[in-house]
């Protein structure tokens, strides 16, 4: 039965993250097309048709595998306890077989070369800073936010930081995958890519870090976290731990 249910799971990461990319790469390759060069208006269709896509996948496929999207997150939930040790790296595996996917789709839909590679070099401690800030706000974010409210707040977020990030906010190794693939306006280099993730992983951190800073019950916590790394029971499990489960991304 529990097979069962971790199959459906991963289907449920693997659409939602191929349906992200698809939506962030179609929508920039459109934006870019309409926008007769100009780069504020083709981002703002970009952040407004991401922002619409993320928020309806959390709330599509959140009740089935918390909607994560992205390795970051599923690390930090892991970190956590809220995400068994079984699950870690097969989610990790289909959401980024899913980015690809979800990148070669945007392409033939608009009859681009399906393998591509981004020329687009994203590169600068500015930039690498961005990506910690994003990373670290979306972590907090998650971590915080009421369950019913956590697909707007997310998907708010992420909007607001394509704004105010140097980085126009990827905070997702995945995204960075699939947008490695895609020579247009959401591309990446591969150059670029490696720091941008570990920019991510170092965000993801300190969001986490934030959350649990401001958690009364943070020794417990740690305590918990011991004990799971010792190979222990875990002793509890905190509602914020409870709220991921019932589908906060």
């Amino acid at each position: 039965m529990q097979d069962h249910h971790l199959r459906h799971k991963l289907v449920a990461e693997l659409i939602g993250t191929g349906l992200l990319l698809m939506a962030v790469i179609g929508s920039g390759i459109m934006a870019d097309r309409l926008s007769a060069g100009n780069v504020g208006l083709a981002l703002l269709a970009n952040t407004l048709a991401t922002v619409a896509a993320l928020y309806i996948l959390i709330e599509v496929f959140g009740p089935v595998s918390g909607a994560h999207f992205n390795p970051a997150v599923s690390l930090a939930m892991y970190a956590r306890g809220a995400l068994p040790r079984a699950c870690l790296l097969p989610y990790i595996a289909v959401q980024l077989t899913g980015a690809l996917l979800g990148a070669w789709l945007a392409h033939a839909m608009f009859e681009l070369p399906v393998l591509d590679i981004s020329s687009k070099v994203r590169t600068g401690p500015g930039q690498w800073l961005g990506e910690v800030v994003a990373t670290a706000g979306l972590l907090l974010v998650i971590c915080r936010a009421p369950a019913n409210r956590a697909p707007a707040m997310v998907a708010t977020y992420i909007g607001a930081a394509y704004w105010f990030t140097s980085s126009t906010s990827f905070a997702n190794p995945a995204a960075v995958l699939g947008r490695m693939f895609s020579d247009t306006f959401a591309g990446i280099a591969p150059e670029s890519a490696l720091p941008f993730v570990f920019a991510q992983l170092v965000g993801a951190t300190i969001g986490v870090g934030l959350h649990e800073a401001m958690n009364p019950e943070l020794r417990s916590r740690a305590l918990d976290l011991k004990a799971r790394l010792l190979g222990k029971p875990r002793a509890s499990r905190s509602t914020a731990d409870r709220l991921v489960d019932r589908g906060m991304p």
